[in-house]
């Protein structure tokens, strides 16, 4: 394993608090005790002006020039740290004395080393007994013109681990690629990059003033564009080992990336990262970023003029990261990466076991990176969010699935006029129909039935709006207070104060297809402190009748494009949600269960569920059922 270099402390904390000088002896002191009790005592105060130093020679050495030479020999060791005692009787031999010291570092990570080390002290020439300087008595291995040296050897970095114990993210080998200073074939390398997926910017590179790492590449990857690369004039190439998903996009914002610590994260982590250390960014690998990565090893080494070698004086044994296992399935994340991935605009799949609550996938489209707005985030539901209203309004039997119920183009409530998407107008039919239709003003004549506390307890015992723990930060949702009737009428088909992530309609969706919530489990080992309670059983009748509706959703309503999809029977509920008054565009939505895996998908600025999340939920099953 390779030696790393701690972090050089600036000149002015170096000599803070260490180095050998009080001004608390007189010179000639009367014994050579004594004369090494008035050196030691002046090591913490920095004015060695009144103490007899002589070189090995015997020639007087000034306080200055000793200070300046232990400095030189401690190089980048943590000097402010350095204490020395004395340890037994100076024993006199005629005019030479010889003394035991003590001495003692804190090292990075507070890691203390003490060793013993020993001063000449001499009465020969004028004065009393004087202390000999020489590298020796710092440590007694040192020669002139040597130089201490603190090194890091990181321990080796544990993995995340899938439901079965298996590596997900483990080392594998990359190439760094650098460009000298103002690289000018940005337009070729731009263009080979593409052909892997890879963007670059520009302006990064012709603008640079020193080389530039500008990318690092899976080692598969390199090789497919190797050739290209290595045509242009200026780039070179490291091979290094780095942590690594299955691919590159492979649930890239919830594992997040493992890269060389940055400036930020030496200054947030002090004492515990050091330059050329290994850090974890975003998702998984930042969370449980000291529990991956284990604890280093310290050793202090002699770097010696013309030795190739240090040598090592001291070291302790690191210690190995603790891996991170989770619930994540990799089929099921592939066939969920490869479905966001075919849809430009950025989107979300969430997949989640109804069995057992276990979160399968979290996907963001189309490159895997980004933001984690499968668990985190905060969007108005659309229409998807009929599902919890119809479910309030089922649980308080204000209608059933036949129930007539008008479906007006337009309704008023509180002062307020809704309309249906695409001035839709379906007369008075059965609740079941406006539902797998997708009806607004329906459900806004029905929220006066469904009320406030209707609401409220529907989306309570889906989960929504309640305090999770899934061992990473993850949103349920915020559910609207419905304080007046508009506002009401608003929160019965999802907008308005109303707002939630894909991870809180995947968990809702699988509580209805289950018949009671389960907070959906993500990070198994470390187990999460203070996960949600599960809920009480859904009224029997009531969700059996919300299941049969989503049903009819894909069989007859604004699913159809789901109906003869590979696998069993899709049950589900689309959605287009309005997120800005002053723009028309809406994000489009769909959430649903086929056998035992619930989803809910998300298209940012997607229009209709039905236009662009039904295709990513169709590539998703299909590949999942090929």
């Amino acid at each position: 394993m390779r030696l790393e270099r701690a972090t050089r402390r600036g000149a002015a904390a170096l000599m803070a608090t260490m180095l050998l000088g009080a001004g608390l002896a007189a010179c000639g002191s009367d014994g050579a005790g004594d004369a090494l009790d008035d050196f030691l005592a002046a090591w913490p105060a920095r004015d060695l002006s009144k103490v007899d130093i002589v070189d090995a020679a015997g020639k007087p050495m000034a306080g200055a020039a000793v200070e300046a030479d232990l400095k030189r020999l401690a190089g980048e060791m943590p000097l402010n740290t350095l204490r020395a005692v004395r340890a037994g009787n100076v024993k006199e031999t005629g005019d030479d004395g010889l003394g035991g010291i003590k001495v003692s570092w804190t090292l990075g990570g507070n890691v203390p080393w003490s060793y013993d080390s020993a001063v000449r002290l001499t009465r020969k020439g004028e004065g009393g007994w004087k202390v000999i300087w020489e590298p020796a008595v710092l440590r007694p291995e040192l020669a002139a013109g040597d130089k201490l040296a603190p090194r890091r050897i990181a321990g080796d970095r544990a993995d995340i681990l899938d439901a079965a114990g298996k590596p997900i993210v483990t080392a594998g080998p990359v190439v760094v690629v650098t460009a000298p200073p103002r690289f000018t074939a940005v337009t070729a390398l731009e263009a080979i990059l593409k052909r892997i997926g890879v963007d670059v910017d520009p302006a990064d590179l012709q603008m640079a003033t020193s080389p530039v790492e500008f990318v690092t590449l899976r080692r598969s990857d390199f090789t497919k564009v190797e050739k290209e690369l290595r045509k242009l004039p200026g780039l070179t190439f490291a091979d290094q080992q780095r942590e690594l998903a299955p691919t590159r996009k492979f649930a890239r914002a919830l594992l997040g990336t493992v890269d060389p610590a940055t400036a930020d994260d030496l200054a947030e982590n002090p004492g515990t990262l050091a330059r050329d250390d290994d850090a974890g960014h975003g998702g998984l690998q930042q969370k449980y970023d000291t529990r991956l990565r284990g604890k280093p090893a310290v050793a202090v080494v002699i770097e010696r003029a013309g030795q190739r070698e240090p040598i090592e004086l001291h070291r302790t044994e690191p210690v190995a990261g603790a891996p991170v296992k989770i619930t994540i399935d990799a089929r099921a994340q592939n066939a969920a990466d490869l479905a966001t991935a075919a849809e430009k605009r950025p989107s979300s799949l969430v997949a989640i076991r109804i069995s057992d609550s276990s979160v399968l996938a979290v996907s963001n489209g189309p490159d895997g990176g980004g933001d984690n707005v499968a668990l985190t985030g905060q969007v108005p539901p659309g229409s998807t969010f009929k599902m919890v209203s119809a479910l309030g309004l089922l649980q308080k039997k204000a209608v059933t699935p036949d129930t007539l119920v008008d479906c007006p183009k337009t309704k008023q409530a509180g002062g307020q006029v809704f309309k249906n998407a695409h001035e839709m107008a379906l007369g008075t039919v059965p609740f079941r129909v406006d539902f797998a239709q997708s009806c607004n003003t329906a459900f806004v004549n029905l929220s006066p039935k469904l009320g406030a506390d209707g609401l409220r307890s529907a989306a309570t015992a889906l989960g929504l709006g309640g305090e999770w723990d899934l061992g990473l930060k993850a949103s349920s949702g915020k559910v609207s207070a419905a304080g007046d009737p508009a506002e009401l009428a608003q929160a019965a088909f999802g907008q308005g104060q109303t707002s939630v992530s894909p991870i809180a309609m995947a968990g809702a969706t699988a509580a209805v297809a289950r018949g009671r919530f389960v907070q959906p489990r993500l990070v198994l080992d470390p187990a999460p402190a203070r996960p949600a309670a599960d809920g009480d059983a859904l009224p029997r009748d009531a969700a059996g009748a919300l299941r049969q509706m989503m049903r009819e959703v894909v069989t007859s309503g604004t699913g159809k494009a789901l109906k003869n999809v590979k696998g069993k029977p899709v049950y589900g509920k689309t959605g287009s949600a309005e997120f800005d008054n002053s723009s028309p565009e809406t994000h489009a939505w769909f959430v649903g269960w086929q056998g035992d895996v619930a989803f809910a998908v998300l298209v940012q600025r997607g229009g209709a569920g039905a236009e662009s999340a039904l295709p990513i939920v169709r590539r998703f099953l299909d590949t999942l059922n090929g």
